[in-house]
């Protein structure tokens, strides 16, 4: 039996820090942990829960790192090493204090509810920690992921999968595309026009990489069976999210909001809109149940028929946190990378104008399509919200 299991190994179940953790609680010496007799005794500050200060000193009462909140000590502030957490603390503890109209100096003693809330902020920030650690081990392109939520105890969501491809529901197919380009060089010396150039059209992207065509035209991007390889300048949006973006509460009503962390030049790719694809008669069905609960993340896919639509309520990726603007920043496109199915195209999402870093990223809920004498597409969402509740108003 032994002989059959050579080799084998299952993960932990606990992170490095929960192991050091039980180490020092056990007073065990673990080397592979770097769990000493040098530094056994010391212990990881969590949060900072209450405050109070004396004329001798200022002291903490701090809540340990894998130990229960009875185990909370106080301390006083020489003998804590977490300048951050303690800076975090303070602004927190002056922002509460003013909120209640009270001296933002430091007091003798914080009230009750005073320090209620400073815990229950620490522990939001945890959970919304965690979060951005998991949205950013799910995500599969070079834009990191932050998470951020000064106005209220509002968490993570629930219910909601981060997701970064299309989730195919029951009774569909993507068919893969037959055919492939052969160029060298898609840009300088396409042959045949490239793969945009089989639906005489030409190619999408400018050698800096941003979008040239029309809004509604569509793209065609070159895909798995082109001979060019993953650097192609007609490999875009195939290569995901290059921003760092940030999830944040917002502060007037509007739910989660998405905000850019990096400045983000003129028709420059920003990111995909995923979810679920799902048949118009069952997002009919569903559409219904959403306008009851007050909002919903229904997309219809209606290019060239409107037989599927995308569903991203429960899985998606950070699109699913973008608000409306009647004037937003963002433009959908039509883009054709694998599928050669043109009632599926994925939904790709570009600035419009330059985007500032900080700046909160929108599209409009309820675009219009742009029609020519070549174009069938007329890409929009549907069941948002009543048509007579469609405004400038609308958010999630």
């Amino acid at each position: 039996m032994a002989e059959e299991l050579e080799g084998c190994s299952v993960s932990c179940k606990l992170s490095l820090d929960d192991l050091q953790t039980i180490c020092r609680r056990e007073r065990l010496h673990c080397k592979p942990l770097r769990v000493n007799k040098h530094n056994i005794d010391d212990y990881e500050v969590e949060y900072l829960c209450d405050y109070k200060k004396s004329k001798e000193q200022e002291s903490y009462l701090v809540k340990w790192k894998g130990y229960p909140e009875s185990s909370n000590t106080w301390e006083p502030r020489k003998n804590l090493k977490c300048r951050k957490l303690m800076t975090q603390f303070h602004e927190d503890m002056e922002h509460e204090l003013r909120q209640k109209k009270r001296r933002t100096t430091c007091p003798k003693r914080l009230d009750k509810d005073v320090a209620w809330t400073l815990v229950q902020k620490a522990k939001l920030r945890k959970r919304l920690q965690c979060w951005e650690a998991d949205l950013n081990k799910t995500r599969n392109h070079p834009g990191r992921i932050f998470v951020l939520n000064e106005v209220d105890l509002d968490g993570p969501p629930r219910d909601f999968t981060y997701i970064t491809n299309y989730k195919v529901g029951e009774g569909i197919v993507l068919n893969e595309m037959a055919v492939g380009c052969e160029c060298k060089d898609c840009f300088s010396d396409p042959v045949g026009g490239c793969c945009p150039g089989a639906s005489l059209h030409r190619l999408a992207y400018s050698d800096k990489g941003q979008v040239r065509v029309r809004a509604g035209e569509p793209i065609y991007e070159c895909n798995a069976r082109c001979s060019c390889g993953p650097d192609c300048s007609n490999r875009l949006v195939q290569k995901g999210i290059q921003f760092d973006l940030c999830i944040f509460k917002t502060g007037n009503g509007r739910g989660w909001g998405v905000r850019a962390l990096q400045h983000i030049k003129k028709n420059t790719f920003v990111m995909e809109y995923v979810g679920e694809i799902i048949t118009s008669d069952e997002a009919e069905k569903r559409g219904h149940l959403y306008d009851r609960q007050g909002a919903t993340y229904l997309f219809d896919l209606d290019y060239v028929e409107d037989v599927y639509t995308v569903d991203a309520a429960n899985h998606g990726n950070i699109s699913h946190f973008v608000n409306h603007s009647c004037n937003p920043n963002l433009q959908v496109y039509n883009v054709f990378i694998d599928n050669l199915d043109e009632r599926l195209p994925r939904i790709a999402l570009f600035s419009t104008r330059s985007i500032r870093a900080g700046e909160e990223l929108t599209f409009d809920y309820k675009m219009q399509s742009i029609n020519t004498d070549w174009i069938l597409a007329n890409t929009h969402f549907t069941h948002l919200f009543p048509l007579s509740h469609v405004a400038c108003d609308i958010f999630r």
